[in-house]
């Protein structure tokens, strides 16, 4: 995979320039694309590259739900086949004024909602790479860019950067602008970054966002709760290994590790999220169930007509117990600095199932707004990838990521004697 921490090293260095690093990148997706299916398009060749700024010689993927004045956005719907928007969306205006290379749009499920689009997991083909940010987890596991954007509304940044093998950061709601994309729900709807490793994907939200998010060395061991719940039976026996095995690497290099029992705040947190992302949707996608209903999905156009059928009372009620699930995640991290959980329930589906995995890991994390980072280096017996999530308190983005690099970096050495 692609580094952006080296790429950057090597261009200040006068090892490699700007340019060198981009043409690599076009070389390897002209390369790897074909199989993949990770793009919905690409930048027009020899243009917009530019030489200076912290991210000069970064190729970027944008997931294909924000807006960018110079290629197609399709939010991954035939209802929007052609459509050019006049305008970047934010997040893309901000990547372009800091020197990177938007080199393509990433391919998006519908509307980034649930149904599988054309890009396979370099892995194994045969296996899911997660959604909705599909494109943008594979395309950077491929090594055919060293970062890209996507966004989060239930798992669409965690579980394919599990599923894929690569680092995902979700960042605390509302740190990185939504605005110029096809909004979803409005509440829960948070971009959020891949990149081959958590240095790497710290660095580049750092660099875009111009905050302190480096994910510097750790001074001493975090705090880590090893966070319990009623829907772990829902995760693999190899993913709940891989989860113990991560606790124990940390505890044998010097972590506390406790046991952190789910409240029921956070629990009901999690059984709501479908009323305010329903309710949501059906507002936001209100003219494409009017107008364009023979277009969508079958499991979309069923999803935003029971979203419709939510009344109000039912959503204010949904958004309270939000509200409460807010305020008690952040005295989960009283004792701890860091709360450990599976990423997804297993490794990737084979999709020939039909779906892009399951979002039930995530979805109450998207409510609350904590900070996510997925680590990546465990497999299961067949060599896919497993993901662990690392949670952290609202606004505590650096002390998260830093804390994820830092068990990255004890999975990596192994298990210590």
């Amino acid at each position: 995979m692609q580094s952006v921490s080296k790429i950057i090293a090597d261009i200040a260095a006068g090892r490699d320039t700007p340019a060198g690093a981009i043409a690599r990148s076009r070389a390897a997706i002209g390369e790897r694309d074909n199989e993949i299916h990770a793009f919905e398009a690409l930048a027009p060749e020899g243009t917009g590259t530019a030489s200076e700024g912290p991210l000069a010689g970064i190729a970027v993927g944008v997931k294909d739900i924000f807006d960018t004045h110079d290629m197609p956005t399709r939010y991954g719907s035939p209802i929007y086949d052609g459509f050019r928007p006049r305008a970047d969306a934010p997040i893309v205006a901000m990547a372009r004024a800091r020197g990177a290379y938007v080199i393509g749009k990433t391919v998006t499920t519908e509307l980034a909602f649930l149904d599988p689009a054309k890009t396979v997991n370099p892995h194994d083909p045969a296996h899911t790479p997660g959604g909705s940010s599909s494109g943008s987890a594979a395309a950077v596991a491929a090594g055919m860019i060293p970062a890209a954007i996507g966004t989060q509304t239930g798992g669409s940044v965690i579980r394919p950067a599990a599923f894929c093998g690569v680092a995902g950061y979700k960042p605390s709601f509302r740190l990185f602008p939504t605005g110029g994309m096809k909004t979803f729900a409005w509440t829960l709807d948070t971009a959020g970054f891949f990149a081959a490793n958590v240095a790497d994907v710290a660095l580049f939200a750092a660099l875009l966002g111009g905050r302190d998010l480096g994910a510097d060395p750790v001074t001493s061991p975090p705090r880590i709760g090893l966070y319990r719940s009623e829907i772990d039976n829902e995760a693999s026996a190899e993913m709940r290994d891989a989860v113990t095995r991560a606790a124990a690497i940390a505890e044998r290099a010097g972590a506390t590790v406790v046991e952190v029992c789910e409240p029921e705040q956070i629990r009901r947190g999690r059984d709501v999220h479908a009323v305010v992302q329903g309710y949501e949707a059906a507002i936001s996608l209100a003219h494409e169930l009017a107008f364009h209903s023979d277009e969508l999905s079958g499991v979309l156009r069923e999803t935003l007509e029971e979203g419709r059928s939510i009344p109000p009372n039912a959503y204010d009620e949904a958004r309270r117990a939000a509200r409460h699930a807010r305020k008690t995640a952040t005295g989960l991290f009283d004792e701890v600095d860091i709360l450990l959980a599976p990423s997804a329930p297993g490794a990737g589906p084979l999709r020939s199932l039909g779906t892009t995995g399951s979002a039930l890991f995530n979805k109450v994390w998207t409510l609350t707004g904590n900070p996510c980072v997925n680590v990546p280096g465990l497999a299961d017996s067949a060599g896919m990838p497993l993901g662990i999530q690392l949670i952290g308190r609202f606004g505590r983005d650096k002390q998260t990521l830093q804390a994820a690099r830092w068990l990255e970096g004890e999975i990596a050495a192994g298990p210590r004697p």
